[in-house]
């Protein structure tokens, strides 16, 4: 080792570094634009980082609050940008970066229209419709869980749910969550667990938070027809709170995180004990009410000289069926004085005793009847000279319903003559 060399400390190094930067009339005033990435807002120093990214490459942002109050415009993920800045050096982690002196909107970014349009397309479709969301099982004795099998997110459902109800297995189906094949695997993951051997309750599938490049396996079509075509409830936990993707628009639920979903998925424990101990104290004063109110009856019993002499209780059945029975002999005769009464009326009965009145009665009737039809009989008319006329069989009663040269019919009273109208004429 050569004793004249001089090292230089991490430190001193990127500090050099950062001068270099900081000194560079090039570099302390930048216009670029690209698209904005994983968008954040620190708290509560209100402090703005992201990436600005175009398809080749991305450089790391930093807007100060003093910087984002001026603009006073609300960026997200997917916006494209016109960004002025100066480049200088994070000397802490030796990283350059941009820092905004002004930035304003160019447009949206190629994936967050992506996201837009399958969006729109997909609610159209009904992939959205809250009849068809199914209920998370409240109980459940299985869950399955699609995600990476390393990594926060498996690590917070698995330790969530063990807390919350031990008594639930946990099934994983580790997939990919990102990258160009990760689409293709979920939906595999998904139909596996639709056709596990044992019968799961429920299916979270999700990830940890990150841009929209790293989420983006969940806004793709495929992953949101197996999410709605799945014969399990299923839970998306994709992203933090802020990110929303199409996979949590098409499940049964959404969680803000991974924790959250496991939350959704399974009751704690502690409340199912607390209302298992509230049901027993609840059937406990139940029981005691009951047996106070048995001890009540019983000793009402056993202070009765019913209890005291049983014989007592034979006495009083005997001598309600006496009561009965004189109820019935006395019933019996009022029914047979009745009956005997009617048969005498019946049997003193003028009409029954004279019959041939009532004979004479109704074949007095009979022949006035007759005599009635006799004067209504037409045939009657005949006699008196009168005439029926009848053409093609049927009667005539005016000359509008006949015509000069018709066939009729004279009917009189000893036969019929056929004639011919000649001609008609009122009067």
């Amino acid at each position: 080792m050569q004793d004249d060399i001089k090292y230089l400390s991490v430190s001193e190094l990127n500090r050099i570094i950062k001068i270099k930067f900081d000194n560079s009339s090039f570099f302390n005033k930048v216009f670029i634009k690209g698209e904005i990435s994983n968008f954040k807002v620190q708290m509560p120093s209100g402090h703005c980082y992201f990436t600005v990214k175009d398809e080749g490459s991305r450089i790391s942002a930093v807007m100060f609050k003093s910087i984002a109050s001026k603009i006073n415009q609300n960026f997200k993920d997917g916006d494209l940008v016109n960004i002025v800045g100066r480049i200088s050096v994070y000397e802490a982690s030796g990283s350059y970066q941009i820092y905004i002196e002004s930035m304003e909107l160019n447009g949206s970014g190629n994936l967050y229209k992506k996201f837009l349009e399958l969006k729109e397309k997909l609610f159209k479709e009904g992939y959205f419709d809250e009849n068809h969301k199914r209920k998370i099982v409240r109980y459940p004795s299985r869950i399955g869980v699609v995600t990476a099998s390393t990594g926060a997110a498996i690590r917070d459902i698995i330790t969530t749910i063990k807390r919350r109800y031990p008594l639930c297995e946990i099934i994983l189906f580790p997939s990919l969550v990102q990258g160009i094949s990760a689409k293709e695997d979920i939906v595999k993951k998904i139909e596996m667990a639709n056709n596990y051997k044992d019968h799961i309750d429920t299916l979270i599938v999700g990830r940890g938070g990150g841009s929209i490049e790293d989420l983006w396996a969940y806004n793709e079509e495929i992953v949101a027809k197996a999410i709605y075509n799945s014969k399990i409830p299923v839970i998306s936990a994709v992203g933090h709170e802020i990110d929303f993707t199409i996979a949590d628009y098409v499940a049964d639920k959404r969680a803000a995180t991974p924790t959250g979903a496991a939350e959704l998925a399974v009751p704690n424990i502690v409340d199912i004990l607390q209302l298992i101990d509230s049901y027993a104290e609840r059937s406990i004063n139940i029981v005691n009410s009951k047996i106070k109110e048995y001890k009540t009856l019983l000793n009402k019993i056993s202070s009765s000289s019913i209890l005291i002499n049983p014989i007592n209780i034979y006495n009083i059945k005997l001598q309600n069926l006496k009561i009965q029975k004189i109820n019935l002999q006395k019933r019996y005769n009022e029914i047979i004085t009745e009956k005997k009464v009617c048969l005498f009326k019946q049997k003193n009965n003028y009409l029954i005793q004279n019959p041939y009145l009532l004979i004479e009665k109704y074949n007095n009737v009979l022949l006035n009847n007759i005599n009635k039809l006799e004067l209504l009989n037409p045939l009657n008319s005949l006699k008196r000279g009168y005439a029926i006329i009848k053409k093609d069989n049927k009667c005539i009663e005016n000359i509008k319903k006949i015509r000069q040269n018709d066939n009729i019919n004279i009917y009189v009273e000893d036969g019929v003559i056929d004639a011919t109208v000649t001609s008609i004429r009122e009067v």
